[in-house]
């Protein structure tokens, strides 16, 4: 998925290069070979980049990383989610791990929006206390945003072949039997998401911005039309748009072919391809 043109996921491997995170384990299931096919072994990126296939089944966010335990081979490495973006640094929130010897660490944020995330409790010393569903639950909450530091051992002990949850699960568990083993590292770092179509809108225009990008975003071997029109639209890759064709603030996915003539508004535009296969997971 590009946001300004760039995939996500590349945008994030600079971020952690950029900090000195350099030996990088991607978890892969669901369509692997678009990551791979864009982050390849990360040199390229200046990172060593190695992959964790979770396949046939989706072993959820601590099956996960159970499964990539024997490539981390590390007792505390940092979980960063695939799904957002941030400026985070991350030096403090390793050291607050280590100073405090707790076994997970979650970076988070005030929850501004709880009528859409749910939130972590915290108590006066920082440790969690649980987690709440967004709504009003959630109010007064902290937004955990994607960022946590780890120790192996919480989920050594996991069936590498059966799915398991953190928050939910295994976290939930932590915390009434361990005391202070889960933390919160509060900070007031920007992040964004991409859950949500206008959740991407937005993650992907303000990044146009602060890269000083107008009109619309383009990505890899797009063939636009000279006569055809783009306003404020965002184009994968592998995109044609034909002759006297009008794209006005549209979401242009991966492979589809816009026809001369066509107009678009407010608009995704999907390949038949991929409609049927959502339909079909559905």
């Amino acid at each position: 998925m590009p946001v300004a043109g760039e995939p996500m996921i590349r945008r994030i491997i600079r971020w952690l290069v950029s900090q000195g995170v350099d030996d990088l384990v991607l978890n892969l299931h669901h369509r692997p070979e678009t990551l791979t096919a864009v982050v390849g072994d990360g040199q390229d990126l200046e990172a060593r980049v190695r992959y964790s296939w979770e396949q046939p089944q989706v072993l959820g966010s601590a099956g996960g990383p159970r499964r990539a335990l024997p490539l981390v081979a590390a007792d505390t490495f940092l979980i960063i989610n695939g799904d957002t973006l941030t400026d985070l640094d991350l030096g403090p929130i390793a050291a607050a791990h280590v100073e405090s010897r707790a076994l997970v660490t979650l970076a988070l944020v005030p929850n501004r929006e709880f009528d859409r995330y749910g939130g972590v409790r915290l108590d006066r010393n920082d440790c969690v206390a649980g987690f709440v569903t967004r709504g009003a639950a959630s109010a007064g909450s902290w937004h955990f945003i994607g960022v946590q530091a780890v120790s192996a051992s919480v989920f050594a002990e996991l069936d590498v072949n059966v799915p398991s949850k953190s928050v939910g699960g295994v976290y939930d568990a932590l915390i009434a039997s361990v005391p202070g083993a889960v933390r919160g590292f509060r900070c007031d770092t920007e992040f964004w998401d991409v859950g949500t179509v206008a959740d991407y809108w937005r993650t992907s225009m303000a990044f146009m911005r602060r890269e000083g990008q107008t009109g619309s975003s383009v990505g890899r071997a797009v063939r636009i039309d000279p006569s055809a029109r783009l306003n404020e639209s965002i184009l994968w890759d592998d995109v044609e748009v034909g002759a006297g064709a009008v794209i006005e603030k549209c979401i242009v996915t991966d492979g589809v072919s816009i026809p001369a003539g066509a107009h678009y508004e407010d608009a995704v535009l999907v390949t038949a391809e991929s409609a049927a296969v959502r339909a079909i997971a559905r």
